[in-house]
């Protein structure tokens, strides 16, 4: 399972990339002093150089360079890499020419980048596809719907997996149909593997047979976890009663080192964040009064842990307060979004008020956006399972918010909002502090990028 999603390849990358980092210093110290650097003067730049190889691995990851959605994908490999090298350059200048360091390699600096830009180009885009282009298992894939649809479209029209589905298995109402329809499927394609939605009751029917496989050599594989390895997601049509208690039961027992560390953050950062965040006060508060002499500050009732109504605090950022009204009609707002109110939304300044709800309890940094009570009542009618993102402290930022494009605004969306719970209940089911840690790295970056979340 774990060659087929890929974690092996990540930590290959990451080796990789810190060997290319290493090679590129030592060709960049032989260009630059005609010879190949003795042990002492490798010594005194690999000191140096080795914290910002450090700083550039987390800059790599915060940019998403190791996710298994893009890091294989030669055209975003590409524009990532640039990206990567300019903002890692910028980061060096920094570094050598304001830190008091054993060395300044001003020189040294510039063509290291050059030289590194072309070796990471040519173990990324050349040598890393190569060497992880191992020989295919073959699979059949046992199941309905859209997620298993998207799972095998996804693993058939990508090279980067281990595998390969020859054959696409729809279960049938008869457990001797869809044992014979396996069977036959497994004898004609030569399958090692079968990938089955568990969950469904037609393959639970199918089940002792499936279990016979086992002591052929054949490997079954749970689909919801497969996709869940591809997709950073939960696929919503393979979740049930079964699934949510095993999974929560998991994800939400007894963690306390977990979550007193958590709180401790939130506590933390939020307190210096805030404190920090008191400079953009007065400047918020003139653009605002400027355009239109409203209200500068909005609190909304929003549903919190376990359902419960919480009030969270925002700098104005429409022409009036979205309640959420128009959800029980189907509707969409009619309020405008200001000029000011789109320059604080792309810049999050609108949230900051936010953090002072962190420090108090009623919101974490990290978790589900909390969502309108008028807007709840609406998607915990349509939407199986919604109030499960209830089960946990709501955040200012989430796994939904950095992975999920298309985010529901000041309208009913029940489709867009379908698609981001299977992305909120991904973090429900895997939250920990280094989840925790990417989902903050990369809200970062969409924030200086000015592309908001």
């Amino acid at each position: 399972m774990t060659s087929i999603a890929n974690s092996k390849g990540i930590i290959m990358l990451i080796i990789g990339d810190l060997i290319a980092y290493s090679f590129s210093l030592v060709l960049a110290l032989t260009i630059r002093y005609g010879q190949i650097p003795s042990r002492i003067l490798f010594m005194d730049h690999i000191i140096s150089f080795s914290i910002l190889f450090v700083v550039f691995i987390i800059v790599s990851f915060s940019a998403g360079f190791y996710d298994k959605q893009s890091a294989f994908i030669l055209g975003k490999v590409q524009r990532i890499l640039f990206q990567v090298q300019i903002v890692n350059f910028l980061i060096g200048i920094a570094f050598f020419y304001f830190a008091p360091v054993v060395i300044a390699p001003k020189a040294n600096l510039f063509l290291y980048f050059i030289i590194s830009t072309i070796i990471l180009f040519i173990w990324r885009v050349i040598m890393f596809p190569v060497i992880n282009m191992s020989r295919k298992q073959l699979a059949i894939i046992v199941g309905t719907g859209e997620d298993i649809k998207d799972l095998y479209d996804e693993i058939n029209t990508n090279s980067r997996y281990g595998l390969i589905f020859k054959q696409h298995i729809q279960p049938q109402s008869s457990v001797d149909q869809t044992v014979s329809k396996i069977a036959e499927a497994v004898k004609s394609s030569g399958a090692s593997i079968i990938v089955a939605d568990l969950h469904d009751k037609n393959i639970e029917s199918a089940m002792p047979f499936l279990y016979s496989l086992i002591f052929s050599g054949t490997q079954i594989i749970d689909a919801s976890k497969l996709y869940e390895s591809v997709f950073d997601r939960i696929p919503l049509s393979m979740v049930g009663e079964r699934w949510l208690v095993e999974n929560s039961a998991m994800a939400l027992g007894s963690r306390r080192v977990y979550d007193t560390l958590k709180r401790l953050m939130d506590i933390i950062i939020a307190f210096i964040t805030g404190l920090i965040s008191l400079v953009f006060y007065p400047f918020v508060y003139l653009a605002i009064k400027l355009e239109d002499k409203g209200n500068v500050f909005i609190s909304q009732e929003r549903v919190g842990k376990n359902g419960k109504p919480i009030l969270i605090t925002k700098f104005r950022s429409m022409t009036s307060d979205d309640s959420g009204s128009y959800g029980e009609n189907g509707g969409k707002s009619i309020l405008k979004v200001t000029s000011i109110g789109k320059c604080i939304r792309l810049t999050r300044i609108d949230e900051l008020p936010q953090l002072w709800s962190v420090i108090k309890g009623n919101q974490s940094l990290i978790g589900p956006r909390p969502e309108l009570p008028a807007l709840t009542k609406v998607y915990e009618r349509e939407i199986p399972y919604y109030n499960v993102r209830h089960l946990i402290k709501p955040g200012l930022s989430g796994w939904a918010q950095i992975s999920h494009q298309a985010h529901p605004h000041h309208a009913v969306a029940v489709n867009d909002t379908r698609d981001k719970l299977s992305y909120d209940l991904y973090y429900i089911k895997n939250r920990s502090l280094m989840l925790d840690i990417r989902i903050a790295l990369q809200t970062a970056k969409s924030v200086l990028s000015r592309q908001g979340v």
